[in-house]
């Protein structure tokens, strides 16, 4: 059982690391339109809806996109105090992370992915823009990064629980 385990951690962890690693360029891509708005708005004194909409876009990508590969990398806010003090050994910490995953972030994942379904359809169907004049179309596109992001995310919760699975069942032996 737990070399199957094992492989579909790796496997659902593949996808967290390419997922993550492709949305750090978005980092560079958000820094670059910055920084060429604020130079067209302070030197040229020219500003664009546009612009400000995609950094916004960009900004939201990041948050939605990059949770999993955070959560995959130990990179979420915890209360530390607890979870890496002394009396905290790697079987609590595995029982924390397998139940907090259950019964926390699954249910979470599930209920957001569920309501955006049709916030999206929604969005797509009257082909949502800006409301701005000169902002973006398509807005239904940013919009349908939320249940791809929180399904990445709920993926990369099914893993880690596993991994705590796999090191709970390895303590008991």
């Amino acid at each position: 059982m737990q070399p199957t385990l094992k492989r579909l951690i790796t496997a659902i962890e593949c996808i967290s690391e390419w997922s993550g690693r492709a949305v750090a360029w978005l980092v560079l891509a958000m820094v670059l339109v910055i920084i060429y708005d604020v130079t067209m708005r302070y030197a040229f004194q020219t500003g664009s809806v546009a612009l400000q909409e995609l950094e916004w876009h960009l900004f939201a990508l990041l948050f939605l996109l990059g949770a999993a590969y955070t959560l995959k990398h130990d990179g979420h806010v915890r209360v530390d105090i607890f979870y890496n003090s002394r009396w905290m050994t790697d079987r609590r910490r595995a029982m924390i992370d397998l139940f907090g995953g259950l019964f926390l972030l699954v249910p979470f994942c599930l209920m957001i992915i569920i309501a955006s379904l049709p916030f999206v359809a929604n969005s797509f169907g009257m082909g949502e823009g800006s409301p701005d004049p000169g902002g973006l179309p398509h807005r239904f596109l940013l919009k349908a990064a939320i249940p791809v992001g929180f399904s990445l995310l709920l993926l990369q919760g099914v893993a880690s629980m596993l991994r705590a699975l796999c090191l709970l069942l390895e303590k008991r032996q």
